[in-house]
């Protein structure tokens, strides 16, 4: 029998796919594609060229530049939605509860299988933020209570953007030290 089903690897990696994305997304709505920046810029290469508008036009177009983008995000976190809810599906079976099987580990791995959980809460968090936050008028929220969901969602975000590096060193420091195959193990199974 594998260390890992594959239902358990498909869903790893999917994970990592989605979340990667959306990190995407963010960085580049926040960076690149930041609407105010943006706007400053547009007023000046249409200014250079005597083209006059206003700062509220030029962040209108700003926001549509980024829109498609946006889109993405959105979709990204469907999948996400379709993720989390598959995971507690695998929690079920026994690759799925290897995680959570403290008794058999030792205070390093306790305090590993404790991130997870964290992550994974977190994770659920954010699927089901985002999701209220696309659809708060469906759901009879007022945009004010939209917008501190949108806060709450924006500063969770944090976590998994500190844990998706923290992670990938610690598996690879893990693969160096004493958990020799790791990676392979998640990509092809492993042995029990």
């Amino acid at each position: 029998m594998k260390k890992w089903s594959i239902n358990f690897r498909i869903w790893h990696w999917a994970n990592a796919i989605v979340v990667m994305g959306l990190i995407g997304t963010v960085l580049l709505r926040k960076g690149f594609l930041s609407y105010r920046e943006n706007a400053q810029v547009i007023l000046d290469k249409l200014s250079a060229i005597d083209v006059s508008i206003t700062l509220d036009q030029a962040k209108t177009i700003a926001r549509a530049i980024r829109e498609p983008m946006w889109e993405w995000h959105i979709i990204l976190g469907y999948a996400l939605a379709f993720l989390v809810i598959y995971r507690i599906v695998l929690f079920f079976t026994q690759s799925g509860k290897k995680s959570f099987q403290f008794k058999e580990l030792n205070t390093h791995h306790k305090l590993v299988s404790a991130g997870y959980v964290v992550i994974y809460a977190t994770l659920f968090f954010m699927t089901v933020s985002g999701l209220v936050i696309h659809f708060y008028q469906d759901l009879g929220l007022l945009k004010e209570t939209a917008g501190k969901i949108k806060d709450l969602h924006e500063a969770v975000y944090q976590i998994v953007l500190y844990f998706v590096p923290l992670h990938i060193i610690g598996v690879v420091a893990a693969d160096i030290r004493d958990e020799k195959g790791i990676t392979s193990d998640m990509i092809n199974g492993g042995k029990n």
